[in-house]
């Protein structure tokens, strides 16, 4: 009988099924089809409603309870014209997911007649279990009770699941007493601090602004298998990654995979996903071939940064489901293969006024330029001042496998901004005892405007070793994983600016109060920030030898597994921040430094076994076979009186193949044994370094170095796991 593997490799022709896709349709014409934009709301609600949601959705004000049943009844007459025939609230709990209850339209009356029903009360509250989601402590089992809440910033949207049909309602979810339950909560708060503190900063230079927006453009990488060998992989089934697997002979060497022709099977699936994204109101706009074999990737337009992060997580939904149509899998782990490029999110991230600014492009004039400098030199000081709390913003067991390795920026946080613009800083920073004017053009000109050719070749994202660039009109932050959930890392970054910004403004208006003037003040505050976060920019090799050297003689830290790097949310300064910007308090915060922990402890200890129980159950015993297949020849040649020299090559393999049992059989015991040592601690800090050290570094790659050792040497009709040259090149 056939093993899964070479069945999974025969079918492979036969699964290759292309969906049906329709290609006559226009984006435009589907384009937010299930989504209950303003424009859809207007023709189903009453004018009253209509403008308690405008409110709501543009200006931030609290929905109008009196107009909640207006609205939920138009919400419902738009969803049953669709065939939805149940609601939920969709939201983001602290598993990293979305989560959803589906509750009926269909109720009966107290005679027994059957109705079909969608209240306001239902429509802006909901009280969902919240004792079986992570919570880090804040809440019991027998104190389950947690709301969920309407968040009108973020439209509601129709998913659709094979025959089925949802109205999916956007939501925050918080406790019994308050405490945020989510990644969308602090995330809505951190929009809202930096929206404050940045509006404060502008209106030294337009005092028409009075609100600023968060952007965010997110590119998603990930890699793409046949689900039949996918199925023959446990590890790949029950963690995302392969915990074995030898390098093929060909892998990403020869370039040839990147902006290559993208296969027809992927492309048929490509256009599927992106399908169901345009009807949700993704606005996908990109597509190709990432570098590694099967990676792929997709970027959308620029969003503001609540709806850009619903808009991810759903999509991750969308093409893991979309997927099983195609008999494909969609692999969003950070480092799925060894060897070969991991998959990142990058986050491209930006401010923007509602006169109509984006505050990270330079401009054509002093003013603008001054402006462009601001909030450019003050992202800078923010990613100094906090750079433990950036790198722990995007740590977890998945993303350490990819940090620093085969194009991923190291986890050494620095910035690149490229040469024109450092040496607009080194000008300033050497402007002796900030002696400026407030006609100085040389300094508040640039000669930007003069010079975009050289500005876009400097400042486009070359140095793909940098965690954290500057590409023209905004800031690339490129080390967050490819599963993460934006909110996490944006939640950080829009509350270290708002603090940086906050503070800025103290110091300029300082300067001001003892009579400088304001362009003086602002470039004088801007010369100090420079000097105080130099040290941050890097612009050469950030996976050389030299760069660790050069970081640790700067003092920048380089935090390398997720472990400690989570102890930056533990810190005194993070409690402080978050608490000042009223984003988490302190019980929250050590909440989610708890459950970021258990979460590490969890995946690493699901590896282990995963690990043992491959080596032990399917190579080990391939390995014995093959050993049994070898005595036997070596024994039949023997008994043909043959020499030892008949079957040197036999006793030589039988030789390396115990060797290699042999180790792993030990240290898969020795791991085992060292698990349970873990298990033991009862602080989730000692117990997730404990997992870090004395399991997955101790064991891991000895493990795996052996087994993928006997993969070279094992009959190929023997060997039980799908090999990577099938998983990467078979589709």
């Amino acid at each position: 009988m056939d093993s899964l593997r070479f069945t999974a490799i025969k079918n492979i022709a036969k699964d290759a099924i292309h969906y049906e896709v329709k290609s006559s349709e226009k984006v435009t014409s589907i384009f937010n089809e299930n989504v209950f934009t303003l424009k859809t709301a207007r023709h189903y609600l009453s004018d009253d409603a209509y403008k308690s949601l405008l409110a709501s959705t543009r200006g931030g004000k609290k929905i109008d309870r009196t107009m909640g049943s207006n609205i939920a009844n138009g919400m419902k007459a738009w969803a049953e014209e669709k065939g939805v025939t149940h609601y939920t609230h969709w939201f983001q709990p602290l598993t990293g997911l979305s989560a959803e209850k589906h509750d009926s339209f269909f109720t009966l009356k107290g005679d027994g007649t059957p109705i079909q029903e969608f209240e306001g009360a239902a429509l802006i509250q909901q009280e969902p279990d919240a004792s079986s989601f992570p919570s880090g402590g804040l809440r019991a089992t027998f104190e389950a009770r947690g709301y969920t809440a309407w968040d009108p910033s973020s439209p509601a949207f129709i998913m659709e699941i094979g025959q089925g049909k949802t109205l999916c309602i956007p939501t925050i979810f918080v406790s019994y007493t308050g405490e945020s339950l989510d990644t969308k909560t602090p995330l809505l708060k951190a929009i809202v601090a930096l929206d404050k503190a940045a509006v404060d900063v502008c209106q030294y230079f337009d005092k028409n602004v009075s609100k600023v927006s968060a952007t965010l453009g997110w590119e998603q990488e990930y890699f793409v298998i046949d689900a039949g060998l996918a199925i023959a992989r446990p590890d790949l089934t029950l963690t995302g990654r392969t915990v074995f697997g030898h390098a093929p002979a060909k892998g990403q060497q020869l370039e040839d995979h990147y902006f290559g022709a993208i296969p027809e099977r992927v492309y048929a699936f490509m256009r599927d996903f992106e399908r169901e994204s345009y009807k949700l109101g993704i606005p996908l706009r990109t597509r190709h071939n990432e570098v590694a074999p099967a990676q792929f990737e997709c970027a959308p337009i620029f969003e503001e940064i609540n709806l850009a992060v619903d808009h991810n997580t759903l999509l991750m939904d969308v093409m893991t489901r979309v997927a099983k149509r195609h008999n494909l899998l969609v692999l969003l782990h950070e480092k799925p293969f060894a060897g070969i490029n991991g998959s990142g999110k990058h986050n491209n991230w930006s401010m923007a006024t509602d006169t109509g600014v984006n505050l990270l492009a330079p401009g054509k004039t002093p003013k603008t330029n001054l402006m462009f400098l601001t909030f450019f030199v003050n992202t800078i000081k923010a990613v100094h001042d906090y750079a433990e709390l950036i790198r722990g913003s995007i740590a977890s067991a998945s993303n350490d496998h990819r940090l620093g390795a085969n194009e991923a920026p190291p986890a050494i946080i620095s910035i690149f901004i490229g040469k024109y613009l450092t040496d607009v800083l080194n000008q300033i920073e050497t402007r002796v005892g900030g002696n400026f004017d407030e006609t100085d053009e040389a300094m508040l000109k640039l000669d930007i405007h003069k010079s975009i050719p050289e500005l876009m070749l400097d400042n486009t994202d070359r140095n793909r070793t940098s965690p954290f660039a500057f590409t023209g009109n905004k800031f690339e932050f490129r080390a967050v994983g490819s599963s993460a959930n934006c909110a996490g890392p944006m939640t950080v970054l829009n509350t270290v600016m708002a603090e940086t910004l906050k503070k800025f403004k103290l110091e300029v208006d300082a300067i001001i109060e003892k009579g400088e003037k304001k362009e003086v003040a602002i470039m004088q505050t801007i010369q100090k920030y420079i000097v105080e976060s130099k040290k941050v920019l890097f612009e050469g090799d950030g996976y050389s030898d030299e760069w660790e050297k050069e970081a640790a003689r700067r003092g920048l830290p380089n935090i390398k597994t997720t472990p400690t790097a989570l102890d930056a949310y533990a810190a005194p300064k993070a409690k402080k921040l978050f608490e000042d910007h009223g984003i988490y308090n302190h019980l929250e915060l050590e909440a989610r430094h708890e459950i970021m922990l258990e979460e590490y402890i969890k995946k690493v200890q699901i590896e282990a076994r995963v690990m043992g129980d491959l080596a032990s159950t399917q190579i080990i015993p391939a390995a014995l076979k093959y050993q049994n297949i070898l005595i036997d020849n070596i024994r039949g040649l023997k008994d043909a009186g043959l020499a030892g020299k008949a079957f040197e090559s036999q006793t030589a393999i039988l030789s390396k193949l115990s060797e290699h049992i042999n180790t792993i059989s030990i240290n898969v015991e020795q791991m085992i044994d060292a698990r349970k040592k873990a298990n033991e601690l009862s602080n989730s800090r000692d117990k997730a370094i404990a997992y870090c050290d004395d399991v997955k570094e101790k064991y891991f790659d000895t493990i795996r170095y052996h087994a993928d050792k006997l993969e070279l040497l094992i009959d190929d009709s023997i060997w039980p796991l799908p090999k990577y040259r099938e998983l990467l090149f078979l589709r």
